[in-house]
């Protein structure tokens, strides 16, 4: 069965070649096309749906053996059939290992013509379904694997508003981190791409603390350095909920090391200065300025101005000094700010 999309361009310089081989293939239902010289041949490629090059060997300016890789270079779908009045094996080799699908001698058989036209642009139109099936699963399994993914995401952001529902203390503090982590990221100027991470990880930086015991979370007076210990491994552990299903490191990586401190003496890995990832020093910040400006029960929240004077106090030594330059620079109104109550028992932040 002829091609029905794709034509077949016939090269060669020899016009009354050119019309035989129209005339037989154009009866076998093919459109055809021609052209006498290689310039015509890419120009016709260019303009016109092309899926097989009857391309003579020898013509002027430029032969069929220096035509042929520029068309499969250019065009790696289109099949091409070499032909030639000269039988030479070491040529014919030469063109089938640069790409060609079969060598003609001429004068022709018009049968054999058809037949090897039929079968290459057959092998062609199964290579091209095979590549379009290849290319539709590949996006289907990608498409499967981020709605798993989305799915779990989505569990895990639900198990953090489940713990933060617990207190009133804690209700919303993981969003206005990742807001504020946003804001300042935008400040910096990092990619969208970036922002995106890092508010993802702002939202899911405190999911470690599922693994933590309640009646530690939840002491209303100062933890023993035993329980503070026992706080000081969430971070660890959300990196660890997070990997099967979280495959970005600067999210796993942020998670992690949102409680390092700028001059080495934080946790978990007692990471300095840029050692530590630049969003785990964002989020730093956000999560330090979030939780002074909210009210715990064991004492009142501190105003926007007495939060940053301590963030400007600490730079340095627990904060990124530039990042933290920056943050003091955003203005008031475009820091999410909490608006919970005081109510009993509440977790230590």
């Amino acid at each position: 069965m002829a091609e029905e999309l794709a034509g077949i361009l016939i090269v060669d310089d020899e016009e009354s070649v050119r019309r035989l081989l129209n005339r037989r293939l154009t009866d076998e239902g093919y459109q055809c096309h021609e052209a006498s010289n290689a310039r015509q041949a890419l120009d016709a490629l260019r303009r016109k749906n092309i899926g097989l090059v009857m391309l003579d060997i020898k013509m002027p300016e430029k032969s069929g053996i220096e035509l042929l890789p520029e068309i499969k270079s250019g065009y790696p779908d289109i099949s091409v059939i070499m032909i030639t009045a000269t039988a030479d094996m070491r040529t014919a080799i030469q063109c089938l290992k640069q790409g060609a699908y079969d060598y003609l001698m001429k004068p022709f058989e018009l049968d054999e013509i058809t037949i090897s036209a039929a079968r290459a642009l057959d092998k062609r139109r199964l290579e091209l379904e095979n590549k379009d099936y290849q290319q539709h699963l590949e996006e289907k399994v990608a498409a499967q694997a981020n709605k798993i993914r989305a799915s779990f995401l989505n569990a895990i952001t639900a198990l953090v508003y489940a713990l933060e529902a617990k207190d009133a203390y804690t209700s919303g503090h993981s969003q206005r981190v990742a807001d504020l982590s946003a804001a300042i990221a935008r400040e910096l100027n990092l990619p969208h791409g970036q922002i995106d991470k890092l508010r993802l990880a702002g939202l899911l930086h405190d999911i470690g603390k599922i693994g933590v015991q309640e009646s530690v979370l939840n002491k209303p007076g100062r933890l023993t350095e035993a329980e503070f210990g026992l706080v000081k491994l969430h971070p660890e552990i959300g990196e660890h909920i997070l990997s099967p299903i979280v495959d970005s490191a600067d999210i796993l990586e942020a998670v992690r090391n949102h409680h390092e401190h700028f001059n080495g003496q934080g946790y978990p890995d007692g990471l300095q200065k840029d050692k530590i990832p630049l969003g785990a020093r964002i989020l730093a910040i956000s999560d330090a300025y979030e939780a002074m400006t909210s009210e715990r029960p064991y004492r009142k929240s501190m105003s926007a101005n007495a939060a940053r004077h301590e963030i400007e106090r600490h730079k340095g030594s627990q904060f990124d000094p530039e990042i933290a330059a920056i943050f003091t620079r955003i203005e008031e109104s475009r820091i999410p700010t909490s608006k919970t109550k005081a109510r009993k028992s509440p977790p230590k932040s």
